[in-house]
């Protein structure tokens, strides 16, 4: 059975909806990246090495991130001379093979949030200004009240005044209360009453917000660990999440950004934001395979729930929708 066959028969399985966003929300990714790797198997009746010099090019434009290209080329190369393939067309489905073996990379670690029945779960969002934080909190506020979950937002990040706005206007429009302190506050003392707040309400999810910039990078980190033992001390085990909130549109850009965030905050996962607004969405696969810090939700597109946990299978699918049905078609003439 052919890779595509497979995958195609792992998606009937999921949520149709879903399916839709991802394939929409990749639509650009699409045709920078699988639009060009088909017309270069289109141009090269056989594989030699102009054929993989063009498809570097192609991966590293669309942000798969160096390393993770060189690797992945190597591997096409074993694939091609162990398999002894001469059509270029027949690398496609072994490409996206590769990719989404990539993109699951040791799965254990990737399974959702470390949300769990019975408790106050804590998520901490870290990243800089302009990522979609705020935005992306206030969707995962949405998304854990349908879920029937008790939700309290903390506006942590006092160094900005319109960051504690716009978090009170998300708590509105979702309807969730805001605990805030004024601008220039202690961010950890925010987050403390906040806990507080959480434990006396009997609430199930704490998502705290907090800032993305001070007047410098070590102020920042410093700030960030404070906050962290804070949680740790009124909650221990808490906190249970630190999201990272990436903007895909800023390519690897958001690269160097997990890299600093990562190693100064713990983060446990990733949420790329904006991901439908960029032919860039290769950074995922560079994210996931040169951090290794598993990409947790994916934002494809403006409404309250298009902000979907990341699945590797629908990524991947939605990137080769077009030959996938092509696929199909032929099978069934």
């Amino acid at each position: 059975m052919s890779f595509f066959k497979r995958l195609r028969d792992a998606i009937v399985q999921k949520s149709e909806s879903v399916t839709q966003k991802f394939t929409e929300g990749l639509a650009k990714t699409r045709d920078l990246l699988v639009e060009k790797v088909e017309d270069l198997v289109r141009r090269y009746k056989k594989i030699d090495d102009d054929f993989f010099d063009e498809l570097e090019e192609i991966l590293i434009t669309a942000d798969v991130g160096v390393n993770t290209v060189m690797e992945l080329i190597d591997e096409l190369r074993d694939e091609v001379r162990k398999q002894k393939i001469e059509n270029a067309m027949d690398l496609q489905p072994i490409l996206s093979e590769k990719l989404v073996a990539l993109l699951k990379n040791d799965q254990s670690r990737d399974a959702g949030l470390n949300v769990q029945d019975g408790r106050l779960n804590v998520i901490l969002f870290v990243g800089v200004n302009g990522v979609g934080k705020t935005t992306t909190i206030g969707k995962m506020a949405h998304m854990f009240k349908q879920q029937g979950k008790k939700v309290l937002l903390a506006a942590g990040d006092t160094f900005r005044a319109a960051a504690i706005e716009q978090l009170e206007v998300w708590g509105e429009r979702v309807g969730v209360d805001v605990i805030k302190h004024q601008q220039g506050a202690d961010p950890a003392a925010v987050i403390y009453d906040a806990v507080q707040a959480a434990k006396s309400r009997g609430v199930d999810v704490l998502l705290c917000d907090t800032a993305g910039r001070l007047q410098n990078k070590v102020n920042l980190m410093e700030e960030l660990s404070k906050v962290h033992r804070v949680v740790q001390r009124e909650l221990p085990g808490a906190p249970h999440e630190v999201l990272l909130v990436l903007d895909a549109t800023t390519g690897q850009n958001a690269l160097s950004q997990a890299k600093t965030f990562g190693q100064a905050a713990g983060v446990t996962g990733i949420v790329l934001t904006k991901l439908d607004g960029t032919a860039k969405g290769g950074i995922v696969i560079a994210i996931r395979n040169e951090l290794n810090i598993p990409v947790k939700y994916v934002g494809l597109g403006e409404k309250m729930d298009d902000l979907q946990p990341f699945d590797p299978e629908q990524f991947v699918h939605a990137l080769f929708a077009g030959l996938i049905a092509q696929e199909t078609a032929e099978e069934q003439q």
